[in-house]
């Protein structure tokens, strides 16, 4: 008999690699040890390097705090070769927190695993953020994202814009409950779950919209921060065997303390606070030494600034849609199990009970996930609220989904309705009116309209099939910028939008000619509100009941260059004048199957009465935001990010991490 030719052997679909769910710390704990060392699944990579060096992710473990004999001071550690045949035999390095080249595949394994939920969800490749795509603009392809498993010295991780890469910190705690954590012992932010898939969070969603990390108002910090908290904590319920543990442990009701609703557990209780970083269902009251359920409260959204703290609203309102969703579906297997009483007996839960009620989490919570990442696309391109994010919500999920059975959206909309947060210019709070509806274009817009549409048919034929990241950033380069003479869609626009007044209704820009006209100064040193193409990609995607749509997304971003005088009034800058940034745009969603582009979602630059104004409204609330005298009672985090609003911030995201 002949043997088959090892070269003929299938393909591995998948790697698998042994890593913490959580962090260090459970596995020293008894009743969670036995879940807490699981195996990430994640695509097999044919070029894998030392390192690991892969397709998406380049991991350098260099450690520039280590003191080497001759007195200098940095150190690399080995990169992990994954393709050792011994490392294959044993799916990966044992977990241990002293073995750097473990701590390179944890990192590798949590990242890839992110990377690959945004694209599933999404529809589309993830590429790592550039600065915004212009005629201008030199542009680069930036392959692989960085990440230094050992960077720093502190209790901080955090994603660089500057570097292309991800830092991760290790500190000696000082712990709040030393029955927990010894004191003095190493914590190594490289081995949390959370804060991994936290930061590659922060750098995918860096690379699909470059502006939400300017603090045009006080949800813009937030949301940021509490996206990368949705998607961590929601990856919780992509583990079988931690899913299964704590529904055990609270016999199916999720609203009970458990390690799902919670992030980041070790470094929370390393740097002196109860439990995990942040909890998005509860909290531990010191005084009465027990944990209480998070009860909703409207006044917050209004009160709370800080960040962290103002983004945890958010998340707790998406985890509060996921609940009800969650006890909605799984209603008919508590009446079953409970002989109608709704009340489960005492005792253990029988394992049969306890595998339906993690499916049913574990699909509830997928749903969710992708529900938020593809929400991304139809918010605005610039200074993003809570209320935008919920219609964005609803409207993706309605774009995908045609018959909502289980009532997504109404679960979201009351879950955000009892935290106070409301959509602004809309006159009810229903699916219909927060739904974006398809753009209606005029008979004076239709030409406009017709060069756009011809232009994104053909970018969706030539991208169809493309696959490859590179190639998908330089043929996307070429029709924005235009090649051998053939002009992109940046200059495209420029002509048939830039140059007519009658498109505004439609991209949200002030043309040129209607910017002179309302008295502007356009001196020798002005400068126009420029516009950028900032992204341009082809989506295809499948919703969880089959259904599959083809659109192309593309973004304009128009700026405009503000000196403020005295009396409260501005003009345009002029050379090496203090300015203001103020921006507005809109998210464009062409459908390819249908041939018509579906949604504008606009955050218009000008008036909503008057298309040849700025948004004045708007601009006030702006500008006493990063203005006011008493900056609004912001923290050191948000007066840091408002003083500096004139230069590029090399690395907004270091602050905002610093603990």
């Amino acid at each position: 008999m002949l043997m088959p030719n090892p070269s003929d052997s299938p393909r591995p679909l998948s790697r698998k690699l042994k890593g913490y769910a959580f962090d260090p710390s459970l596995s020293l704990k008894t009743d969670t040890s036995d879940f807490n060392e699981i195996i990430y699944k994640i695509p097999w990579e044919d070029n894998l390097h030392l390192g690991p060096k892969g397709e998406y992710l380049e991991i350098i473990d260099y450690d520039p705090t280590i003191k080497k004999p001759d007195g200098a001071y940095g150190v690399f550690y080995k990169g992990v070769d994954l393709n050792d045949p011994y490392i294959l035999a044993e799916d990966g390095l044992r977990p241990s927190d002293s073995n750097p080249q473990f701590h390179q595949q944890m990192v590798y394994a949590v990242a890839m695993k992110t990377i690959k939920n945004f694209e599933k969800a999404l529809g589309r490749k993830v590429i790592w953020r550039e600065k915004a795509f212009s005629s201008s603009i030199s542009k680069s392809y930036i392959k692989r994202l960085r990440i230094y498993p050992h960077a720093i010295r502190e209790p901080n991780a955090y994603y660089s814009p500057a570097k292309r890469a991800l830092l991760f910190g290790y500190f000696k705690s000082t712990p709040s409950e030393k029955q927990i954590h010894m004191p003095n012992s190493w914590v190594f932010t490289c081995l949390s779950h959370d804060i991994i898939a936290h930061e590659v969070t922060h750098a995918i969603l860096d690379g699909l919209n470059l502006y939400y990390n300017e603090p045009t108002n006080p949800d813009v910090l937030a949301f940021h921060e509490a996206f990368a908290d949705i998607v961590a904590l929601f990856q919780h319920f992509t583990m079988p065997e931690v899913l299964k543990s704590q529904i055990a442990r609270t016999k199916g009701n999720l609203e009970n303390q458990n390690l799902l609703g919670q992030l980041a557990q070790e470094f929370g209780n390393a740097i002196g606070g109860y439990g995990s970083l942040r909890d998005a269902i509860g909290y531990f009251d010191k005084k009465e030494k027990i944990w209480k359920r998070i009860e909703p409260d409207t006044s917050e959204y209004e009160t709370v600034l800080e960040p962290h703290k103002r983004g945890s609203i958010l998340v707790a309102a998406v985890f509060d849609a996921f609940l009800t969703i969650y006890k909605a579906r799984v209603a008919d297997l508590i009446r079953i199990a409970s002989n109608g009483t709704g009340i489960l007996p005492d005792g253990d839960l029988h394992p049969d009970l306890v595998n339906r009620l993690a499916s049913e989490a574990a699909k509830t919570a997928g749903h969710i996930l992708n529900i938020c990442i593809r929400a991304i696309d139809y918010c605005p391109p610039i200074d993003i609220t809570f209320g935008e994010y919920l219609r964005a919500i609803i409207t993706a999920d309605y774009d995908l989904v045609d018959d909502d059975n289980n009532n997504y959206r109404l679960a979201f909309i009351d879950a955000f309705k009892r935290r106070g947060i409301y959509p602004k210019g809309i006159k009810t709070l229903s699916v219909e009116s927060l739904r974006y509806q398809q753009i209606l274009v005029s008979n004076k817009s239709e030409k406009v309209l017709n060069t756009i549409t011809e232009f994104l048919k053909e970018y969706g034929r030539i991208m169809k099939f493309r696959s490859s990241r590179d190639k998908i950033f330089t043929l996307t380069k070429v029709y924005i910028d235009g090649e051998n003479g053939e002009k992109g869609l940046h200059q495209k626009m420029y002509d048939e939008v830039y140059s007519n007044d009658n498109s505004a209704i439609l991209t949200g820009i002030i043309t040129k000619k209607a910017f002179n006209k309302y008295g502007i100064n356009n001196g020798k040193h002005s400068q126009e509100p420029t516009f950028a193409i900032t992204s341009l990609r082809e989506i295809s995607r499948i919703g969880p009941t089959g259904k599959k749509i083809n659109q192309i997304k593309f973004s304009i971003v128009q700026t405009a260059r503000l000196v403020f005088e005295n009396d409260g009034t501005y003009r345009n800058k002029k050379k090496e004048e203090e300015y203001m940034r103020f921006r507005g745009g809109a998210n464009f969603i062409f459908d390819l199957d249908s041939q018509s582009l579906r949604y504008s979602i606009r955050k218009p630059i000008f008036d909503s009465k008057d298309h040849t104004k700025l948004d004045e409204k708007r601009l006030k609330d702006q500008y006493d935001y990063q203005y006011d005298s008493e900056m609004n009672g912001m923290s050191e985090l948000e007066k840091y990010f408002n003083l500096n609003r004139h230069t590029e911030l090399q690395e907004p995201f270091a602050l905002l991490h610093n603990h």
